[in-house]
């Protein structure tokens, strides 16, 4: 973990956050600055930068818990949802911990930029 990362304290909690699952290797909680009715944010519990990080691939089992993560959380959302990774300033990404954001509730527009 990387000391001054927010994801990383939130981790700790030495943030509070509203957590909704937690795992041995993820944890999603709900986005203090939500866009949507839904909005989830997930992360692995090790930091990782970002969706480039070279050690990603070598990680099958995050992958795994990830997606076991938003089948869990998402599974009722019958009318549907986005799943989102921003990756660097021009996406969007505020926080170099890679992260996933969950969207739903509401109708997505499309395209999203």
């Amino acid at each position: 973990m990387v000391s001054d990362c927010v994801f990383c304290r939130i981790v700790r909690r030495e943030i509070p956050a509203q957590i909704l699952l937690e795992t041995e290797e993820v944890l999603a909680f709900k986005d203090i600055n939500p866009v949507a009715p839904i909005h989830i944010v997930l992360i692995p519990k090790k930091h990782i930068g970002s969706v480039m990080d070279p050690q990603l691939p070598a990680l099958p089992p995050l992958t795994a818990e990830l997606f076991a993560a938003i089948q869990q959380l998402m599974g009722e959302e019958k009318d549907g949802f986005r799943v989102v990774i921003n990756r660097g300033p021009n996406a969007g990404e505020s926080v170099p911990h890679l992260h996933l954001h969950l969207l739903g509730g509401r109708e997505l527009a499309w395209p999203p930029g």
